[in-house]
């Protein structure tokens, strides 16, 4: 069977950077707080001039150096929903931009987990047609522009940052392979995180914008809290070990873990379940939650950091709020850098 994988990664973020200490002055919460339970020291933001578009064409420029962006037979966008504009695909543009002009381009959307879904929508698209070679997995993010620091339901957003990520999935790579993958989706928590105004329940209007109603909000964070915890960990854990054991593996196969960034406790609970020290993960620490794009950033700093070896075990795990916890395993071939 035809091996299919991930032959090159890129990453972009964008110059203005919020520290910890920033973030305190915005929000009232201590730094050290932020530094040590928020797991932040610092995160990037994007000015006016860049939007996800933007953030994601920079990111993809570096995945295109191995290869005639006329080669690329796909582009999807797997990025964050709050785009440049609503009710329009910015997959079109980066297809555009990139020159890629002999590729059709469309978005996925599954919030902060769809980067593993991603994989598995690339992989299982090279398997079905042998007409596609080449596709392009792009991502960017602008978060930070809808966190309303002065919030407290929103609290746990607050680690929302900016930036751009690509990956390159191929036939026959010689860098790594993509094996199996496992999602799970828990639609009770459909309706507790969301931006309020803007779509077709609350149009924007004067009332909107006065009312603040434009960023995200969490509805009843004390009852999402008291469903979610139960099962969040377990969901992550599970999906896991779920597409390790269709790829053939077990938890003690895994070599590098490729987290969203979370809190710095659910990061440790994490490899704690998974009997995994902290060298063995990817922890976006310097950089915070770019919505999809954190396991593709920890795959290239991973590699770019030698943590992958010929052989090596990685997995991208990551959740998204509605809920839905995806993971894909990822065999390293490559002996060198992405």
């Amino acid at each position: 069977m035809t091996s299919i994988g991930i032959e090159a990664t890129s990453v972009y973020f964008p110059k203005g950077i919020e520290t910890a200490e920033i973030l305190a002055e915005k929000t009232g919460i201590p730094e050290k707080i932020i530094i040590e339970k928020f797991g932040l020291y610092e995160k990037h933001v994007a000015d006016e001039t860049m939007q996800a578009s933007d953030l994601a064409i920079a990111a993809a420029r570096g995945a295109l150096n191995k290869i005639d962006p006329l080669s690329i037979d796909v582009v999807i966008y797997f990025g964050s929903a709050h785009k440049d504009y609503y009710v329009w695909s910015c997959a079109s543009k980066i297809q555009y931009e990139l020159g890629t002009k002999n590729a059709y381009a469309f978005e996925i959307m599954n919030v902060s987990a769809s980067f593993p879904i991603a994989l598995k929508v690339a992989k299982d698209m090279l398997k079905a047609d042998e007409s596609i070679k080449n596709i392009l997995l792009v991502g960017g993010c602008k978060d930070s522009q809808f966190i309303d620091y002065e919030n407290p339901r929103s609290r746990f957003m607050f680690n929302f940052a900016d930036g751009g990520t690509a990956a390159l999935v191929m036939r026959e790579s010689a860098t790594s392979e993509i094996l199996e993958s496992a999602i799970i989706t828990d639609g009770s928590f459909h309706n507790d995180v969301r931006i309020p105004a803007g779509g077709s329940k609350h149009f924007a209007s004067m009332e909107t914008v006065q009312n603040r109603q434009h960023y995200i909000d969490v509805v009843d964070p004390a009852s999402m809290k008291e469903r979610l915890d139960p099962v969040s960990l377990p969901n992550f854990e599970k999906v896991i070990k779920q597409a390790l054991q269709k790829s053939g593996l077990a938890l003690q196969d895994i070599n590098v873990l490729l987290p969203l960034h979370s809190k710095r406790s659910m990061f440790r609970e994490l490899l704690q379940r998974l009997n995994l020290p902290e060298e063995k993960a990817v922890y976006l620490d310097h950089h915070g939650h770019m919505s999809a794009l954190d396991p593709c950033i920890g795959l290239h700093f991973a590699s770019q950091q030698g943590k992958l070896k010929n052989g090596d075990i990685a997995v991208a795990v990551s959740a998204g709020t509605g809920y839905t916890w995806a993971a894909t395993v990822i065999q390293w071939k490559g002996e060198n850098g992405l």
